[in-house]
């Protein structure tokens, strides 16, 4: 979830209908915390990168991230999201009525029961950032399957600090022994990270 998300749609047209809908419901509760929309844009890419998988987003909110990761996926591709705020959730799943896109409500950790993962949206646990641990790849992610985890500061030197101490959320993605990763810019002050599993 990033901060002020949600306004930065000001005066943004032609978003795709679930991707709107999803919007709309945010809006109506005051919920600010939508993913960006450069991060929407290549949530859609990604998603259509993978042809007929499974695509899983944990943190889904309102439904604006699964939204974009729909609009993107090939039309046998299973989507799943998990959100533990039952109010949003609901939401979420009548953004959805009608599609096959399924949405629980409940901790990250019963998305894993939906796995293994082609794509993996790692928007409201499973990071590491905090006090959480981060999930391990090997239990969630098929071999060439790709992570993506959002919401942080462009990087600017190495090692990646935060808060004045070393970023340990951003350096388990980047220097994981059995990820491919690296991190892009989908906004001026925001940043992604891609990590791709070996196996």
């Amino acid at each position: 979830m990033t901060e002020q998300g949600t306004a930065a749609y000001a005066g943004i047209e032609g978003l795709p209908p679930l991707v709107g809908s999803a919007l709309g419901r945010a809006r109506e509760a005051g919920f600010a915390y939508c993913c960006l929309p450069g991060q929407g844009e290549l949530l859609r890419l990604l998603a259509g990168g993978i042809g007929p998988g499974n695509i899983g987003e944990t943190g889904t909110g309102y439904g604006v991230g699964l939204a974009w990761l729909a609009g993107g996926a090939h039309p046998g591709a299973r989507l799943t999201g998990v959100e533990r705020e039952p109010v949003r959730a609901a939401a979420a799943r009548e953004v959805f009525q009608g599609t096959d896109i399924s949405v629980r409500t409940g901790d990250w950790r019963l998305l894993r029961a939906s796995g293994p993962f082609d794509l993996l949206v790692l928007d409201g646990g499973g990071q590491g950032k905090g006090e959480e641990p981060p999930l391990d790849p090997a239990d969630w992610m098929n071999p060439g399957g790709v992570l993506v985890i959002d919401d942080f500061t462009p990087l600017t030197s190495w090692p990646p600090s935060h808060a004045g101490r070393p970023d340990t959320a951003r350096l388990y993605w980047l220097e994981h022994p059995r990820l491919c990763a690296t991190q892009i810019p989908v906004a001026r002050d925001s940043a992604t990270i891609l990590a791709t599993y070996t196996g």
